[in-house]
């Protein structure tokens, strides 16, 4: 606006620009100017409105608009210009159609029905922020945005799924049903996005796309920007710090939100940055409860502070295999499994470490064996690691070994560990001696074993034998008694059953019991209408 020769106008400086207003024009418009003015009507607008909330872009359009001049209204520029048209009390009661009245109009209108423009309406407020939130304003936004976030938590961003090139791009599938370009919560202040994400939580948005948002949050303000600890600046560095802290805060907790590796990178970010134990213990339960789904790599953490006369910080990963010993369902062996296996592997890898102490080595290898227990592993792998151990500290001392293999279970040692300890010449002769007696007891229960089971097939294969030649005897026998029962059957059909005598044969019905073993005296069949004579010999009686 350029200075005209009106006696009512006077300059403002706003910002670093000098701007030239009538006072009439803008008491006509502002109750608070006509109320300044009003108190002292020769005071200048200078002193009126030295501390004035605003930029000198938004008091520009608020200068043309007091002109009679058209305000070009933009996401960009509508929350400050209803931010100062409110500091300045531009509403209906003090001029119809006034500027604050049309600029909300503007922001309902435009800016609420849209995820996009609602990001870009916050991120101009952040000069403003406090006078936004005062007045309302964030709190329209926020309930826009959860209204979206809850028909569709997309807006979010994609849940995070890693390629095998360890990155988290999205895949042909999810991009072809993914929302088109929309802007990002992550390119808010931590200001903005903290209130945010926790409004969200409480309105139960899906922990997942939650998760994805604050890991993505972290690798924009934190991971890309961190370029090396020694040249960051103090300020730059509590800020990064501040920012991790709020975000562990904000972070779901739960099984498989975030894969284990991002968990483990938020991790060493904390570490770095030296955040509050409170922050570093929350990632290492989060990892602690899905460490199943870790790698080596991943618990390779460099160690901080005092700890750095060591290659790998030991007593993090202490804790957090403690973490899972506590949550793991126990019924589940296939995690314990995988557990053993990943201690083994890590063992392995920090047990080339000249500076790593007896004592942590040892509490390492037992928290091992105690998931190897669980998922009833041999000992094979803890025998390794002790060997690399022995071989990288050749100048442990016989005492210091034996304590070192006393973690081992000579026991669970396969035939094949067992044999190899037995000629290693840096185990300590007590070991060699407890592998070289289990090498024995197992061989004596071997031969044992075959030996019982050798007898025990013998004794069975006879006992079979004999049950076979028994129903070879019985089937035998059947088929005897069935032929004979046909044939009384067919004596009896034919009116009667005489007996052999004159032959010196018994009767069917004898042969019968005789065969079947039972020899007691049976009354006599009978024939109807028929005499009983007495035999001259034997004095018994027959059938006619």
């Amino acid at each position: 606006m350029t200075k005209s020769a009106s006696s009512t106008e006077s300059e403002v400086q706003v910002g670093s620009m000098p701007l030239s207003l009538d006072k009439e024009l803008l008491a006509s418009k502002s109750a608070k100017v006509a109320a300044l003015i009003q108190e002292n009507s020769n005071a200048d607008l200078y002193y009126l409105l030295h501390d004035i909330p605003a930029d000198s872009e938004t008091f520009d359009l608020v200068a043309r608009f007091c002109h009679g001049c058209a305000v070009q209204m933009s996401t960009e520029n509508i929350v400050p210009l209803i931010c100062l048209s409110f500091y300045l009390g531009m509403d209906e009661n003090h001029c119809n159609n006034n500027l604050l009245s049309k600029a909300v109009t503007f922001f309902e209108q435009t800016v609420l029905p849209s995820w996009n423009e609602i990001i870009k309406a916050l991120r101009s407020s952040e000069k403003s922020l406090q006078q936004t939130m005062q007045i309302g304003l964030f709190d329209a936004c926020l309930q826009a945005m959860i209204a979206k976030a809850s028909d569709n938590p997309r807006h979010l961003g994609e849940p995070i799924v890693l390629t095998d090139k360890g990155d988290d791009r999205p895949n042909a599938k999810r991009r072809l049903f993914a929302l088109d370009w929309q802007e990002d919560l992550t390119t808010l202040s931590l200001q903005l996005y903290e209130p945010i994400i926790y409004t969200m939580k409480q309105h139960e948005i899906p922990p997942t796309y939650i998760s994805a948002s604050i890991y993505r949050y972290a690798k924009k303000w934190i991971f890309h920007c961190n370029n090396g600890r020694e040249t960051m600046s103090i300020y730059k560095r509590k800020s990064q710090r501040n920012v991790i802290e709020t975000l562990e805060k904000l972070l779901p907790h739960g099984r498989e939100l975030l894969p284990c590796t991002l968990l483990f990178e938020m991790l060493r970010c904390a570490i770095n940055l030296e955040a509050s134990s409170v922050c570093r213990n929350g990632f290492e339960i989060r990892i602690g409860k899905q460490l199943d789904q870790a790698k080596v790599k991943d618990l390779l953490i460099l160690p901080q502070g005092y700890a750095k006369e060591v290659q790998y910080d030991i007593e993090c990963t202490r804790r957090i295999l403690k973490v899972f010993y506590s949550n793991y369902d126990s019924s589940d062996a296939s995690g314990f499994i995988t557990v053993a296996e990943l201690m083994e592997e890590f063992l392995a890898e920090v047990a080339c470490d000249m500076d790593l102490m007896i004592d942590s080595f040892i509490s390492l290898a037992e928290m091992s064996m105690a998931a190897a227990i669980g998922a009833k592993r041999n000992s094979d792998g803890i025998y390794r690691v002790i060997d690399i151990y022995f071989e990288k500290h050749a100048y442990l001392t016989e005492k210091e070994k034996e304590q070192v293999c006393k973690v081992l279970d000579f026991r669970k040692m396969s035939p094949e560990a067992c044999e190899h300890a037995a000629n290693n010449e840096r185990l300590p002769v007590r070991a060699v001696v407890q592998v070289l007696f289990m090498a024995q007891l197992q061989m004596r229960e071997t031969l044992a074993r075959t030996a019982y089971d050798d007898d025990k097939s013998e004794k069975e294969e006879k006992e079979e034998d004999e049950v076979r030649m028994e129903m070879e005897k019985m089937s035998i026998k059947v088929k005897e008694l069935e032929k004979d029962c046909r044939e009384m059957k067919q004596e009896i059909t034919n009116g009667c059953i005489r007996q052999r005598v004159n032959k010196g044969k018994v009767s069917l019905w004898s042969e019968m019991k005789r065969k079947f073993g039972c020899m007691t005296s049976m009354g006599d069949f009978h024939c109807p209408a028929k005499k009983k004579k007495e035999h001259p010999k034997c004095g018994i009686h027959h059938n006619s």
